[in-house]
């Protein structure tokens, strides 16, 4: 495995085949390991909140540690297995070791009637059970007689811990970017967020400005986005412009879906809208708590920041979800890597999304002396560029009043707030136009 980040489907297949067998939790030495493998290709700082520290009206809780879990038949074979499959043991089981009839073992056995060879995925953080989970079809094969139930697992004071990156940007304000990390061995719904956040990090690193701040964040689901906003929450009142949670983007659907915000008010939730007309074929739908993610607890009424969540699949449904059959070949690798681009193209646009006000407000500027004017009135399509240009420039100053922002006067021309990318950027040039930072 290469040290050095490369954007290939061969780099983004062999980090997947690393990080997919490792047995991760909401806490513990999964998740630490797999940050540790993250941090080669993103400069990763890692703060943990301790075991029974509050976080709002949630606890830190134990971490748990898992070395052995299996379920032995009469006849010896293995019926579950971890070290076969990490799906195979209930996650944050607790110790066992004993020897059940099967009518006394089908209360810890789990599976899916209506999925016969899948592999369900479950947990049991903060009620102390055990448990196997196994094919619906295998367990309609078991036999009367004695099963061996041994888990070697412990609990342990330990922490929470949660990883950022920040790319910093020309303003204060900043986009938070966000996926979890908690899961064991799923592929769509637990390592495709996180490999495009990566890509996402390196695409916006190499722009050659950066209007906004970039946060990146990863974390355990609902456990983590709370440490985070534990950990971060004035700050996001005060700077925070937008945010995105990024899970389920691989699977076999074309395009992305959007679950806005909860006041749908934010710049990413208008932008989205903007873009629909402007040749993005992402599909917008409302925030709703009653499913998702962690877009839940940055909405929730007391914190109300402006948090879209983006699937592929997610929205819509996928019966491989939470299951064995959530594996690498139903995520695939390239769409991935189109989920990349698709979000840096939206991101790109973000870039030149703000509210601006004019620096010299008080009648039209001197656009000549600076330039910006054009000098010889031959018809041309250069000449159709600098008026086109010259257009934008014009409304930008009228409409620079602190109150309108730049998809608002992207409306007026008709045109995509990233076609006045380089019009505003002459305009910061020259020190006409100064973005407001609420």
């Amino acid at each position: 495995m290469s040290s050095q980040y490369q954007e290939s489907v061969d780099f983004y297949s062999q980090l997947f085949d690393e990080l997919f067998p490792i047995l991760r939790s909401i806490t513990g030495p999964g998740l630490r390991q797999s940050y540790d493998i993250f941090n080669r290709y993103i400069p990763l700082e890692i703060n943990s909140i301790k075991t029974g520290e509050k976080i709002f009206d949630w606890q830190v809780p134990q971490e748990w540690h898992c070395t052995e879990a299996y379920l032995e038949a009469p006849d010896g074979e293995r019926v579950a297995d971890m070290h076969r499959l990490n799906l195979e043991v209930v996650n944050y089981s607790e110790t066992v070791d004993k020897t059940l009839n099967l009518d006394e073992l089908q209360n810890h056995l789990y599976s899916l009637p209506e999925q016969p060879t899948a592999i369900p995925y479950v947990t049991s953080y903060y009620k102390r059970r055990w448990g196997f989970c196994i094919a619906q079809a295998e367990r309609d094969k078991l036999s009367q007689g004695s099963y061996k139930a041994v888990i070697k697992s412990k609990f342990v004071d330990g922490q929470l811990d949660i990883a950022q990156s920040v790319l910093q940007g020309e303003s204060k304000q900043e986009v938070l970017l966000s996926s979890y990390l908690c899961h064991p061995s799923m592929a769509n719904n637990e390592l495709s967020g996180p490999l495009v956040l990566l890509g996402l990090y390196h695409r916006i690193k190499k722009w050659k400005n950066r209007r906004y701040t970039y946060r990146f964040a990863l974390h355990p689901e609902t456990i983590g986005s709370l440490g985070l906003l534990h950990l971060e929450h004035k700050n996001f009142a005060k700077n925070m412009v937008a945010g995105l949670v990024i899970n389920c983007v691989g699977g076999k659907q074309e395009e992305l879906t959007f679950k806005h915000s909860r006041n749908d008010s934010g710049l990413l939730d208008k932008l989205l809208y903007h873009l629909n007309d402007h040749g993005h074929d992402h599909r917008n739908i409302a925030f709703s708590p009653l499913s998702g993610s962690d877009e839940r607890q940055y909405n929730s009424p007391g914190f109300q920041l402006p948090v879209c969540c983006v699937s592929r699949s997610f929205h819509d449904g996928y019966s491989q979800y939470h299951t064995s059959l959530d594996d690498k070949e139903y995520m695939g690798i390239e769409p991935l890597l189109d989920s990349i681009d698709k979000l840096e193209r939206i991101f790109l646009e973000m870039e030149q999304t703000a509210v601006f006000e004019n620096q010299y407000p008080y009648g039209e500027p001197q656009l000549g002396d600076r330039g910006l004017y054009p000098t010889l009135s031959f018809f041309s399509e250069e000449r159709k560029k600098q008026v086109d240009e010259l257009n934008q420039i014009k409304m930008l100053l009228s409409y620079g009043d602190g109150e309108h922002d730049t998809i608002d006067i992207a409306k007026k021309l008709g045109v995509s707030v990233g076609d006045m990318a380089t019009a505003i950027e002459k305009l910061e040039e020259q020190g006409l136009l100064k973005m407001v930072e609420s």
